[in-house]
């Protein structure tokens, strides 16, 4: 099956969407990809989505790579390679959370719009549409909370423990190289 999903820019002043269509055994990592490359970014940051619900609040997080240091466990994160799109979305509506370079925080809205049969002779993934023009830089976020810190904490990458331990790091060490 064929899945088309609608990304849609989080900007406040016009659309900026683009139309994608992949098939629904691809991994999420080609998803990221066809949303790199129809969204025109560099593809050299790290990414995530975030299996959402109608309101598009951020739930289970799927990542580009395992940042963890540990042996994988039942609850580790799950890995944009490992997961099949269909195995995360697979019924009109759904929706996910793109978020592309955690440091300027792309913020794109992704829906399931159709799922229809694959046509023999195309190439997937493919954009399909395209409406608006992409900005140079990402979107300064607007706050509609009286919370700032709230409103960040629905795009909080960590997982409730983002300390760092000193340990070792206290001296430089000039024959590093």
């Amino acid at each position: 099956m064929i899945y088309k999903f609608r990304i849609v820019l989080d900007l406040n002043e016009a659309d900026v969407f683009r139309d994608v269509e992949i098939e629904d055994n691809a991994s999420f990592e080609d998803l990221h990809n066809a949303i790199v490359q129809a969204c025109e970014l560099d593809g050299q940051q790290m990414a995530s989505f975030y299996v959402s619900n109608d309101a598009w609040e951020q739930k289970e997080e799927v990542t580009l790579f395992d940042m963890s240091d540990g042996p994988k466990t039942d609850d580790a994160k799950k890995i944009m390679s490992d997961w099949a799109i269909h195995e995360l979305t697979n019924e009109v509506s759904h929706k996910l959370l793109y978020i592309y370079d955690f440091l300027s925080m792309w913020t794109f809205y992704v829906e399931l719009l159709d799922i229809h049969e694959i046509e023999a002779s195309v190439d997937y993934p493919r954009m399909v549409a395209s409406v608006g023009l992409m900005p140079e830089d990402a979107p300064d976020k607007e706050f509609t909370s009286d919370d700032p810190e709230k409103e960040l904490d629905k795009f909080d990458v960590f997982d409730g423990d983002d300390s760092f331990d000193q340990a070792g790091y206290d001296e430089f060490d000039d024959t590093w190289n």
